[in-house]
């Protein structure tokens, strides 16, 4: 799962810092990320009877439907809505891994292992 996310994460990163030629194949690669990802996380809920799967489940599809929407956007030239999806994105997701992915995360680890995973967070830099 983090390998996963550290993919989102740079993902989310190219589509905001590429030129706007290159925006278009940034998002549709992006939106093929979301579909394995979203759709890994989904089997796994679905598999381990996951108590919040659906609220989980139904919160990845509102995001594939809104990225489905913004690439059409995009294609027909708004790039502008192509930056701002890549934003929320990156302003959403910190909040999603925290919470559902890391109920989901712990929730296999009891399944399979007996106990929840260890989490680590860096401590912020004060400069």
């Amino acid at each position: 799962m983090d390998a996963v996310h550290a993919e989102f994460d740079e993902l989310v990163g190219r589509a905001l810092a590429c030129p706007d030629d290159a925006l278009l194949p940034c998002l549709e690669r992006l939106r093929e990320h979301l579909l394995a990802h979203f759709g890994q996380e989904d089997d796994w809920m679905r598999k381990t009877a996951f108590p919040a799967a659906d609220c989980h489940i139904d919160e990845h599809g509102k995001v594939l439907a809104s990225a489905d929407q913004v690439l059409a956007l995009v294609a027909r030239g708004d790039v502008a809505i192509g930056r701002s999806f890549a934003a929320e994105l990156e302003h959403w997701f910190p909040g999603h891994a925290d919470y559902l992915d890391s109920a989901l995360a712990a929730w296999m680890c009891k399944r399979q292992f007996g106990g929840k995973p260890v989490v680590l967070h860096r401590r912020p830099s004060h400069a």
